[in-house]
């Protein structure tokens, strides 16, 4: 499958996106198609840059923002961000994989306090932001903070972007995720 706009390599990048795609390159050993579908907008591909860096330095573990980032990309049916964040969950996150695989089904986890993150994260999405106050106060009362709670909304604005940005695009998947491949359950 091929994406619907260009998807750049560091050679056909504009100017102002190669240093964010050498950096992945870098990084990673290769370059995600999300940031060279991104790449398009040199500001777009700087926002996603910049603001996973700031998610990446809020209290909630690397557990948990793996555990938002699934919940956004199984409802907003992005499956590049599906297989791309399984990856992260499990081999740098370290989420059990019965964890990961009821977030791939859009189940309930069995972990109660990763289920009442996702349920959270859930209601966000669900409600554009206007959480009830049971599910509010059950996050509050798993030990998650107020500033937890802004972040899990931190998590999805990020999510968001690549989401609708991968779906929109119709972005191919990597080689190098194709393991890790998900399709939307009807």
């Amino acid at each position: 499958m091929s994406a619907r706009i260009t998807l750049h390599s560091l050679q056909t990048a504009p100017e102002a996106a190669r240093p964010f795609l050498e950096n992945a390159q870098k990084n990673s050993g290769f370059i995600p198609n999300l940031l060279g579908i991104l790449a398009n907008a040199p500001a777009a591909l700087e926002t996603y840059v910049t603001v996973s860096a700031l998610n990446g330095k809020s209290e909630l573990t690397l557990a948990e923002r793996e555990v938002v980032q699934l919940i956004a990309a199984t409802q907003h049916g992005c499956d590049f961000c599906v297989a791309g964040h399984t990856a992260v969950a499990l081999n740098k996150a370290k989420l059990p994989q019965e964890v990961v695989d009821a977030l791939r089904a859009r189940g309930e986890l069995p972990d109660a306090r990763y289920e009442t993150l996702a349920a959270f994260a859930r209601e966000v999405i669900a409600t554009r932001g206007n959480v009830g106050d049971a599910t509010y106060q059950a996050f509050r009362d798993a030990g998650f903070s107020e500033g937890n709670a802004l972040e899990v909304i931190l998590g999805i604005s990020l999510a968001t972007l690549c989401n609708f940005a991968n779906v929109f695009a119709q972005t191919p998947l990597n080689d190098e995720l194709g393991k890790y491949r998900w399709q939307p359950s009807a």
